[in-house]
């Protein structure tokens, strides 16, 4: 009898032993930097980038990279105003490309103004939202700079598109609105 206590006792270190051995991984770390990389802490004074301010504005006066350009015009009543009557379309009549401008318009603002501009889209229809007027109502009154303006800021319940159409995306869509409101006042 003690024998098999003995063997069961030697058999049970033994297992106990052999279970916690994990052999599905290395025991050693060539490159510990790579496997628990040093945490920097956002917005904290710190030497690691030789400035001393890991996370900062940009400088002042800096333009991202890419196709954006500041837009100069406020976004406020008196900026409406002034670009309604004082903005014009940079790009001249070689430049403007109703292939380009149609699909961006159908994408973007047709959804609600209508592929015809008679402002009875598909949202419209369902009537999800109200009171969207037709380009060629005469109290409406839009010009190239009214049109760039609120794409780029939007207006009432619409809101801007200054992020997903560039500059040249948007001077093409005004083009086709203005296409489209000269249809629709014939």
């Amino acid at each position: 009898m003690k024998t098999v206590a003995k063997f069961s006792t030697v058999i049970i270190v033994l297992v106990s032993l052999v279970s916690c051995q994990k052999t599905s991984s290395r025991n050693y770390q060539y490159m510990p930097n790579m496997y628990e990389s040093i945490g920097y802490e956002t917005y904290q004074e710190s030497d690691a980038f030789g400035n001393g301010v890991e996370a900062q504005l940009p400088a002042e006066g800096s333009i991202p990279r890419g196709d954006f350009m500041p837009f100069e015009i406020e976004n406020t009543n008196e900026g409406y105003a002034f670009a309604k009557a004082n903005l014009k379309n940079p790009l001249d009549s070689t430049q403007v490309d109703y292939e380009v401008g149609g699909p961006l318009y159908n994408i973007y603002c047709g959804i609600c103004h209508g592929n015809k501009g008679d402002g009875k889209g598909k949202l419209v229809q369902r009537e999800k939202i109200l009171g969207v007027p037709s380009y060629a109502d005469v109290g409406r009154a839009i010009t190239t700079g009214s049109i760039y303006h609120t794409l780029y800021y939007g207006k009432n319940t619409m809101g801007s598109y200054a992020n997903q159409l560039n500059e040249t995306e948007r001077w093409q869509v005004v083009a086709y609105v203005e296409k489209l409101k000269a249809d629709l006042e014939k």
